[in-house]
């Protein structure tokens, strides 16, 4: 550790070596020189030589930091160092003659600088810039450098949001002298000075080019000369991806897993209305991000949109795929078209069958020759045999003998009665009673038993048709999906910006 003794010892020399040094006149010479200068100064004066050629005025900025983009506001907020370089005739000396100062700092309230402005600036008092003092050198060069925070219009075009560029222009020019008094050059063929930029997290830079350019408004003969810097700005979209596409995606997923859900379970249609719902309060949350403005859609919007719409759908057909699981024989009887579409080409299409049948093209082909055949079989058959579903066999007497033999056909079973003609042509009246009674009882049991069967077969079909309708709709929806992303991202002008 240093002793107080060796503090005091090294406080002393250092004393003796500044005592030792000589005097300097610095001060002197800059207050005789800046007297010199500024006494018969004129700042109204354009300070140039021969008043009919331009006084040329280097031009520049280095951009700090991209503040904001207000999309809904359509604004872009910066923070930039502006550069503006002359020379004042009015301000050379000779830097022997002042001690050898080479360089003065003035405040620019005392000298001439050139009005140079933004011209699209949105600020409230317009100029947002910093007075900063004016370096001066010995040959009449003048350094003015004000930092701003500069607000300026931009037109925020979000067609491609969140893939989006923009394009932001910044003008500057002088107000009030025209391209024959003032002349802007860039002081750099590249643009913007970007070396000291502070990297935005939202934004990602592109460039940031200059153009100058001569106009000649309406309101003035003269041409007037404004540079105009570009600033070229990609939004940088990992934080769109991952937390609004994804979970959208993850949403749209669930709401296909609905459609594996059997209708027996009783929650098919609540997954899809819960989906729905969490969809809907996701998008209301979404619609805080997403840019207030109603010029264009945004992309992501209409991949939302089409999502909900999607999901929206999966419930209504849902609801569809309900009511033809539940519905029965006795209170609706399926359309032959539903028969056709949902039991026949269908289920081929999707690969679909019924256990222990396999739907081909070819089984549909011959049920459709064997309903036509079944049609001209009745058609052909007497009323009787068609009222009581028998053949048209008892009504076969034999024409050469005394043995004649009546079949009768009962519910797709057959029973022979030998008969006489005597018997067949007189029988007893008792006999007659019994056998129509016994033929009603059983044309009674065959029709119960066989209207069970039928409608055993269409509460079948409806619930098969339900299955159809299920599978196609998951097939249908989970290709919508897919296309619908996969359109989404590779329309947009890139995906991800780290």
């Amino acid at each position: 550790m240093v002793s107080c003794e060796q503090v005091l010892a090294l406080l002393a020399k250092a004393f003796v070596l500044i005592t030792m040094l000589p005097g300097s006149e610095q001060g002197a010479h800059e207050k005789r020189l800046l007297k010199n200068l500024l006494d018969e100064y004129n700042i109204l004066e354009r300070p140039v030589a021969n008043e009919s050629e331009p006084l040329e005025v280097k031009f520049g900025l280095t951009l700090q930091q991209i503040i904001d983009v207000d999309e809904k506001n359509q604004l872009l907020i910066t923070n930039i160092w502006l550069s503006l370089e002359w020379n004042d005739y009015n301000l050379r000396w000779n830097e022997s003659e002042y001690g050898g100062v080479k360089d003065l700092r003035i405040t620019p309230n005392k000298l001439w600088k050139p009005d140079v402005l933004m011209y699209n600036s949105a600020d409230e008092g317009f100029d947002g810039t910093f007075q900063t003092n004016v370096v001066v050198k010995h040959n009449g060069s003048c350094l003015y450098v004000p930092p701003g925070i500069f607000k300026s219009t931009c037109k925020i075009d979000i067609t491609w949001f969140p893939f989006d560029d923009q394009h932001c222009d910044m003008k500057f020019g002088s107000w009030t002298y025209d391209g024959n008094q003032l002349d802007l050059v860039l002081n750099s063929e590249n643009g913007g000075d970007l070396s000291d930029f502070i990297t935005n997290g939202e934004w990602y830079l592109i460039g940031m080019p200059g153009k100058k350019n001569t106009i000649v408004y309406q309101c003035c003969p003269e041409p007037y000369v404004d540079v105009t810097f570009t600033i070229q700005i990609r939004r940088r979209t990992l934080y769109y991806f991952f937390n609004l596409i994804v979970p959208c995606v993850l949403i749209s997923s669930m709401a296909l897993l609905g459609f594996t859900l059997p209708p027996d379970s009783g929650e098919k249609l609540t997954l899809g209305v819960t989906i729905l719902l969490s969809l809907t309060v996701f998008l209301n949350l979404v619609a805080e991000t997403l840019p207030q403005v109603s010029d264009a859609i945004p992309l992501l919007g209409t991949y939302f949109n089409c999502i909900m719409f999607m999901v929206a759908s999966s419930v209504v057909l849902t609801v569809v795929v309900l009511n033809y699981h539940h519905r029965t024989a006795d209170i609706h009887e399926m359309p032959q078209w539903i028969k056709t579409v949902f039991l026949q080409w269908l289920p081929w299409i999707l690969g679909m069958g019924r256990p222990g049948k396999k739907i081909t093209r070819k089984t549909i082909l011959m049920n459709s020759r064997m309903k036509e055949l079944e049609l001209k079989e009745r058609s052909s058959k007497s009323l009787l045999a068609n009222v009581l579903d028998i053949d048209d066999d008892f009504r076969n007497v034999s024409a050469g003998g005394n043995n004649a033999s009546m079949t009768t056909s009962l519910g797709g079973g057959f029973m022979r009665h030998p008969t006489t003609i005597e018997e067949a042509a007189m029988p007893s009246s008792g006999t007659q009673r019994d056998l129509q009674h016994i033929l009603r009882e059983l044309q009674f049991i065959t029709n119960h038993m066989k209207k069970a069967d039928e409608e055993a077969e269409v509460i079948s079909d409806w619930k098969f048709a339900a299955m159809v309708v299920d599978r196609f709709c998951l097939i249908i929806f989970t290709m919508f999906t897919i296309i619908a992303t996969v359109a989404v991202l590779l329309s947009a002008p890139h995906i991800i910006v780290q």
